[in-house]
């Protein structure tokens, strides 16, 4: 058996009605709380009036900031500015990723005291990040990045210089991640399908990454099976609703935990620019490139790297995703293909073109799409092969 070695995760809790913890839980940091949510959606629930009650209750003093849409680091640090002299003993961040990507941040710098531009991987002078980071619960109210269990704050600066990038350090992780798919029930169809393709992908790739090894795999294979049995029925209301989100909020913690440990590939190698230039949804950037970034890795493998161990992965994940054993490994992929762009179809997932990505633009993307998620793509693709990819989901 190869060797691994994993990275520091949160403790866990998983389950329904495990929102009912988190009372107990920040008031186990102290008594001042920074609660960072997302846009309106929370506010609106009866979890919300309830918790609410409960902090008062147990005399917990909290402050609020709200996430609108993907953080930025001038939210970050103005939001550092604002609290960094209230005495906080916690963050709490419930919503979606960004908002749990802007929470993360705040807790790594609000005893700090330094811009986030000073850390970011591959913009400004990325400072080693020492910390200390303050107590950062993580509640997800989404299926989707499993933001809940990484080390890394993604932030956004929009436009045709922008970028995203990433705040990284152990430091981050959660002291716990609660996960519980009550919380999933509002979500409406088009964040379902976004942020579902999102977690299905981000298994795909962390299980034909160059590091994935038996402990990633073990995870993946019944996390791909839990989004395999939950997504679509999610998304058209078929079905057991309760197991189906249940389902799919274990697959997004999964692949955040996955590609926490051994890293993705090419589909988020091109979310990164596609995200920064155009206002295109992360989720749906995933769920639009990655049946087309699937096939490109299979052919590329096959005329290059013929023996590449990865092809025999996505033979595993045919078989995993259509439950079917094919007649051959090349059966299996294709028929892995064709699953995937059968679901971008039925999923309602929109072309690049829906966002205003044109032809003239491709090469602008590519060349910025070699970060760190494309160092650990399966095979290294040509520019060509790249944008060819890009063309087809115009």
């Amino acid at each position: 058996m190869q060797a691994y070695s994993i990275a520091r995760l949160p403790r866990i809790e998983f389950g329904s009605g495990t929102f009912k913890k988190i009372p107990d839980l920040a008031a186990s940091y102290g008594r001042r709380v920074l609660l960072v949510t997302g846009g309106q959606s929370f506010r609106q629930t009866e979890q919300w009036e309830w918790l609410h009650t409960e902090l008062h209750d147990r005399g917990i003093h909290w402050e609020q900031c709200n996430v609108t849409g993907e953080p930025s680091p001038q939210l970050v640090d103005e939001t550092v500015r604002e609290y960094s002299d209230h005495d906080l003993d916690v963050v709490l961040g419930i919503g979606g990723g960004s908002a749990l990507d802007a929470a993360k941040a705040i807790a790594g710098l609000l005893r700090v005291k330094r811009s986030v531009m000073d850390y970011l991987e591959g913009v400004g002078p990325e400072l080693e990040y020492e910390g200390p980071a303050l107590p950062f619960i993580a509640v997800p109210t989404t299926a989707g990045t499993g933001s809940e269990a990484t080390k890394n704050a993604v932030l956004s600066v929009h436009g045709r210089d922008g970028f995203k990038k990433s705040f990284r350090h152990e430091m981050l992780v959660a002291q716990f991640a609660v996960v519980d798919p009550d919380l999933l029930a509002t979500c409406p169809p088009d964040i379902i399908a976004a942020n579902g393709m999102d977690a299905l992908t981000q298994l795909i790739e962390s299980y034909v990454s160059i590091k994935a090894n038996v402990f990633t795999d073990s995870m993946a294979v019944g996390a791909l099976r839990a989004a395999r049995d939950g997504l679509l029925n999610w998304y058209t209301g078929e079905g057991d609703q309760a197991a189906a989100r249940e389902g799919m909020a274990h697959a997004a913690l999964i692949s955040g935990i996955t590609l926490a440990q051994v890293g993705l590939g090419s589909v988020h190698g091109l979310a990164s620019p596609l995200g920064a230039f155009f206002p295109i949804p992360h989720g749906v950037v995933c769920g639009t490139l990655v049946a087309e970034a699937t096939a490109t890795n299979i052919a590329a493998m096959q005329q290059r790297e013929p023996e590449n161990p990865a092809l025999m992965r996505y033979a595993r994940l045919g078989e995993i995703l259509c439950q079917k054993r094919h007649a051959s490994a090349d059966a299996s992929r294709q028929a892995l293909v064709h699953l995937l762009r059968d679901w971008t179809d039925r999923l309602d997932l929109q072309r690049l073109s829906q966002y205003g990505v044109d032809e003239a633009d491709l090469d602008h993307v590519v060349a910025n799409s070699r970060g760190s998620s494309m160092q650990t793509n399966p095979i290294v693709l040509k520019d060509e092969e790249i944008r060819a990819l890009l063309s087809a989901r115009l």
